[in-house]
């Protein structure tokens, strides 16, 4: 058996193209245990994800969690599925179709853009294949994490090499680590917030909840925790919100073990207990809206917070097609793919010269 994966066909003179992969953590095919059980399995084995010693972890996944948490779990995604399919799934793919348009609008030169998830479908492997057969030769990895963190940014640059490690005819490669500063990006939270502000009114405070990961994570080294709370500075800066008007916490714990603090729901109940009179909840770290902020969010969040005794709990929707949001994915990857397109491409001289190409081949004798 070959150790390499075949080449999609290729000839002189085809014409060659810029290829964007559009990244996200992923999703089950369905709110079911069978697939949630696929899913989970599949996740919770990755070393980013898990660091526990593999001898160890295995026992504990196959045995305990793979038996019991994908019932639970088909649950709650129950609750949020929708007439499209999981909600992050659904929102990715018009974010990559959206973010296609932006970019036509930008740039001459030939480009393909596909949509790839770490975990499910549609795999990173499925996703760089379509580009290759479209004849990208260079691609952007662009992930849908704003904070870097080893998790989920580096598991995404994981799953691109893997793939790449079976090719024989490795197009460059171009990553977007992180852009939890960039000034689209806040701008386009800032005006979501607003928006929202205009209808609904102002809070008594803003809570920004940021995805968790374990506090060996910071002390080893991962920048997460940093890169969440400049985040969280910078768009209380730009909603022009004072140090006591806002506040940063983590959500999602998962095990034992301590993770990055304040957890989100010991902040809820603290808030509720003070009889806070309401709260927003906005969630900067998730382009998408998903299980962990549909669910986990907008209605355990209020559930402990209203249980606790506080007043009104909001949740903000994430950007998801936000045109804000789409405008900052296009200005981000143009940063990134500078050399690489250009606005002056002549698709005329373009398939002359390629007809020249071809004709160079074949006097050569090559196809």
């Amino acid at each position: 058996m070959a150790y390499y994966n075949p080449e999609p066909p290729f000839s002189h003179g085809d014409q060659l193209r810029v290829g964007i992969l559009i990244a996200n953590l992923g999703t089950p095919d369905a709110a079911t245990s069978s697939a949630l059980r696929r899913y989970l399995g599949q996740f919770l084995m990755d070393r980013r994800v898990v660091e526990i010693p593999r001898f160890i972890w295995c026992w504990i996944l196959h045995c305990i969690i793979l038996v019991i948490r994908p019932k639970k779990s088909a649950a709650k995604y129950a609750q949020v599925w929708t007439p499209e399919g999981s909600p992050l799934l659904a929102h990715a793919q018009k974010q990559t179709q959206l973010l296609s348009g932006f970019l036509v609008q930008k740039i001459k030169s030939p480009f393909a853009i596909e949509l790839g998830m770490s975990y499910g479908n549609p795999s990173m492997k499925a996703a760089i294949e379509k580009l290759k057969a479209q004849h990208c030769d260079r691609i952007l990895v662009f992930p849908l994490f704003p904070q870097y963190a080893a998790s989920s940014t580096a598991a995404v640059f994981d799953a691109t090499w893997k793939v790449l490690l079976k090719m024989r005819n490795v197009p460059a490669v171009r990553t977007v680590r992180s852009y939890h500063d960039n000034p689209a990006y806040i701008a386009a939270l800032a005006k979501s917030v607003h928006a929202y502000w205009q209808i609904n009114g102002k809070p008594s405070k803003l809570v920004m909840s940021f995805h968790g990961v374990p506090k060996v994570h910071l002390t080893k080294g991962d920048p997460y925790h940093c890169a969440c709370h400049k985040t969280g500075r910078l768009l209380g800066e730009a909603l022009g919100l004072g140090k006591d008007e806002y506040m940063v916490a983590f959500q999602s714990r998962f095990g034992k073990q301590e993770w990055l603090k304040p957890y989100l729901a010991g902040v809820l109940e603290d808030l509720g207990k003070t009889k806070t009179k309401r709260i927003d909840v906005i969630c900067p770290g998730f382009s998408a809206d998903c299980l962990e902020t549909l669910e986990e969010i907008a209605m355990e969040g209020k559930e402990i917070f209203t249980h606790a005794g506080g007043g009104e709990y909001h949740y903000i929707p994430a950007l998801n097609e936000n045109e804000a949001w789409i405008h900052a994915m296009t200005e981000i990857a143009l940063e990134n793919l500078q050399g690489w397109v250009t606005t002056e491409w002549d698709g005329m001289q373009a398939k002359k010269d390629n007809e020249m190409t071809k004709l160079r081949a074949q006097v050569m004798g090559a196809n």
